[in-house]
C-alpha cells in the first residue's frame, strides 16, 4: 500500500507540475522570427494558398488561432505573428502605438515576399489591422474583426465610459510594481469578466497566456499597447480623413459582449461592412464558441 500511494503521489505531482497546453498548430507549421522595424516579431507559417493574417490581442498570443489556423491552412497561406512586446516576440522600449505596429505586420510581410493578404483580427490586434489596413489598403482584401473597439472610430468615446473597461488607463511603475508576481490573477479578471461563460476560457489556457504574460517585460509592454490609445485615436482619425476602407468587411461580436455594435463600429470606418454575432460567446470568442467563430470567418473568406 505505501508503495502504491507513493505511486500516486509521484504521478500526482507529475500532473500538477506539467507544462499548461493550449491547442496546437498543426504539423507541418513554422516557427520563425523575424527582425523588422525596431522589433523581432516571433510567428507561425503554415499552409499554401492565399495568405491570411491572423492578429491576436491581450490576454493571450498568437496561440489562441490554432483551431482556425488548422482550417485556414487547407487553403490558405496562414501567418500567426505574436504582437510586439507579446508572447515570444520581443519587448522594445516603444512603439506600441498601433500604426508603428502596423509597420511590424508590413515589415513581416516583406520579408515573407508576400504582397495581398486577408486580415482576421481580434482585440488589439482589431487596432493593428485597421491601421495596416487603412495605410495599406491595396495589400487587403479582406478584413474581418472580432468583438473589440477601434480607437477613434465610431462611437469610441461612449464606449469609453464603460467601468469595465477601467484598465484602458492603468499603468505605470506602481501599478507595474502590483501586477508583478500577480499576472495570474490579473489575467483572470479579463478572462472571467469578460466571458459569457468563464469556465470556457479553461484552465490550461490560463496557465499557458499567465506563464507568457509574467516573462520579463511581457506586462509593462501589456501596459504600453493600452497607453498608446490616445495616439491611436489621433492616427485612426486622420485615417478617416483620407478615406474609408474600400475592402470587404466583417464585424464580429459575441453575443455577450460586443454584439451589434462591432458592425456599427466598422460601418464609420469602412463602405462594405457584414454583420456577424456569434451566440452563447462575450469575448472570447474562440474559446467560448469556436465552431460558430470558425465557421463565420471561413465562410467570410471564401
Amino acid at each position: 500500500m505505501r508503495a502504491f500511494a507513493s505511486v500516486a503521489s509521484s504521478i500526482v505531482l507529475l500532473v500538477a507540475t506539467a507544462p499548461a497546453q493550449v491547442p496546437p498548430f498543426p504539423v507541418g507549421f513554422k516557427t520563425r522570427t523575424i527582425s523588422t522595424n525596431g522589433a523581432r516579431i516571433f510567428l507561425r507559417v503554415g499552409g499554401h494558398g492565399p495568405a491570411v493574417v491572423l492578429l491576436h490581442g491581450f490576454g493571450e498570443t498568437g496561440d489562441m488561432w490554432a483551431p482556425l489556423a488548422t482550417r485556414l491552412a487547407r487553403d490558405h497561406m496562414v501567418i500567426v505573428p505574436d504582437l510586439r512586446g507579446m508572447g515570444l516576440s520581443s519587448h522594445p522600449a516603444g512603439g506600441y502605438d498601433k500604426k508603428t505596429q502596423a509597420g511590424d505586420v508590413a515589415g513581416v510581410l516583406d520579408t515573407l515576399k508576400v504582397d495581398k493578404v486577408e486580415l482576421v483580427t481580434h482585440d488589439i490586434g482589431n487596432m493593428v489591422g485597421y491601421a495596416f489596413a487603412a495605410e495599406q489598403p491595396e495589400r487587403v482584401t479582406k478584413f474581418a474583426l472580432l468583438d473589440a473597439p477601434v480607437p477613434g472610430v465610431g462611437p469610441w468615446e461612449e464606449i469609453l465610459k464603460s467601468p469595465l473597461l477601467w484598465h484602458f488607463h492603468f499603468g505605470g511603475p506602481d501599478m507595474e510594481r502590483l501586477v508583478k508576481g500577480r499576472e495570474r490573477i490579473y489575467l483572470d479578471r479579463f478572462w472571467n469578466e469578460f466571458s459569457a461563460d468563464p469556465k470556457r476560457f479553461d484552465e490550461a489556457s490560463r496557465r499557458h497566456y499567465a506563464r507568457l504574460y509574467a516573462r520579463p517585460g511581457a506586462m509593462h509592454s501589456g501596459f504600453e499597447q493600452f497607453k498608446a490609445f490616445d495616439q491611436d485615436a489621433i492616427d485612426n482619425k486622420a485615417f478617416l480623413a483620407k478615406g474609408m476602407l474600400p475592402m470587404p468587411v466583417l464585424a464580429v461580436g459575441g453575443e455577450k459582449s460586443f454584439g451589434p455594435m462591432m458592425a456599427v463600429v466598422m460601418r464609420a470606418a469602412a463602405t462594405n461592412v457584414q454583420e456577424v454575432v456569434i451566440p452563447q460567446s462575450g469575448h472570447w470568442l474562440m474559446e467560448e464558441n469556436p465552431t460558430a467563430t470558425v465557421s463565420a470567418i471561413v465562410e467570410f473568406l471564401r
